[in-house]
C-alpha cells in the first residue's frame, strides 16, 4: 500500500495539477485577506483574526480538490490500467486508502503554508499577541477534515466514470451539497421539525462547530463517518464494475 501512496503522490507531484492546486490556493487566499479590499481583507476586518480564511478556503477547495481528485481511477480506467492495478496483491480497500491518503497529503501540504499567516495576525493584533489561538488551532483542524470529505466524495466520483471531466463535476456538486446543501434543505418548511437533525448532516454545521476552537467528539465521528461512508461507496463502485466484467 505505502509503495502505491507514494507512486499516486508524485504522480500529483510529477503533474502540473499538483504544484497548480498549491499555487492557486496560496495565491488566492493571500490576495483576498491581504490586497483585495472587503470583509475577509485583514486590514479591513479591523480585527486579529483569520477568520477570511477560513470561509474562504473551503469554497476554493470546492474546485481544486476534485481537480486532484478526478483522474484518481477515471485516468485508470481511460487507459485500460485499472484490472492490472486491481490484480496486484492489495486487496481494494488498500487501492481506495493509498489513493485517498495521497490527495488528502497534497491537500495537507496546500495548508501549511498559510500558517505562516498565524504570525503576521500575531504581530497585527493590538496588543501584540491578541489572537484566539484555540479558534485558529480547531478552524486548521475543521479545514483539513473538510478537505478530507471532498478527496473521499472525489475518489468516489472518479471511481464511477472513465471521463475526468464527469468525475471533476460530479465531485463539484456532490461536494457542494455536502457542505452546504443540508443547510439549505433545513430551511425548508416542510422539514421543520427535524430542522436541525437535517443540518447537522452537512459538513458545514460541524466545520463551523469546530472553528470555535472546541474539538467535540460527535464531530470528529462526523467526519471519519462521512470519509468512512464515501470511501466505502468507492469499494463498493469497484466491486460492482469487477462483478459487471
Amino acid at each position: 500500500m505505502f509503495e502505491l501512496f507514494k507512486k499516486e503522490l508524485m504522480s500529483f507531484l510529477s503533474s502540473i495539477i499538483g504544484y497548480l492546486t498549491i499555487v492557486v490556493f496560496l495565491i488566492v487566499n493571500g490576495l483576498f485577506l491581504w490586497v483585495v479590499n472587503g470583509e475577509s481583507n485583514v486590514f479591513d476586518y479591523g480585527v486579529a483574526s483569520l477568520d477570511g480564511l477560513f470561509v474562504l478556503a473551503p469554497w476554493i477547495f470546492l474546485f481544486l480538490i476534485p481537480a486532484i481528485t478526478m483522474k484518481t481511477f477515471a485516468e485508470e480506467k481511460k487507459n485500460g490500467t485499472i484490472a492490472l492495478l486491481l490484480t496486484k496483491p492489495l486487496s481494494d480497500v488498500s487501492i481506495i486508502c493509498a489513493k485517498f491518503l495521497a490527495g488528502l497529503t497534497l491537500v495537507v501540504v496546500s495548508v501549511l503554508p498559510t500558517m505562516i499567516y498565524i504570525f503576521a495576525v500575531y504581530q497585527l493584533g493590538l496588543p501584540k499577541g491578541n489572537l484566539d489561538l484555540g479558534g485558529i488551532m480547531g478552524s486548521y483542524i475543521g479545514l483539513i477534515f473538510l478537505g478530507a470529505i471532498f478527496v473521499a466524495i472525489g475518489v468516489f466520483c472518479s471511481s464511477l466514470t472513465d471521463n475526468q471531466i464527469v468525475a471533476f463535476v460530479s465531485a463539484v456538486f456532490l461536494s457542494a451539497f455536502m457542505y452546504i446543501g443540508f443547510e439549505y434543505m433545513s430551511r425548508l418548511p416542510l422539514i421543520s421539525n427535524i430542522d436541525l437533525f437535517v443540518k447537522s448532516l452537512g459538513i458545514n454545521h460541524h466545520y463551523t462547530s469546530v472553528s470555535r476552537g472546541v474539538i467535540d467528539t460527535r464531530d470528529v465521528i462526523y467526519y471519519l463517518s462521512a470519509i468512512g461512508f464515501f470511501l466505502l461507496l468507492t469499494k463498493l463502485s469497484l466491486e460492482s464494475r469487477n462483478w459487471e466484467k
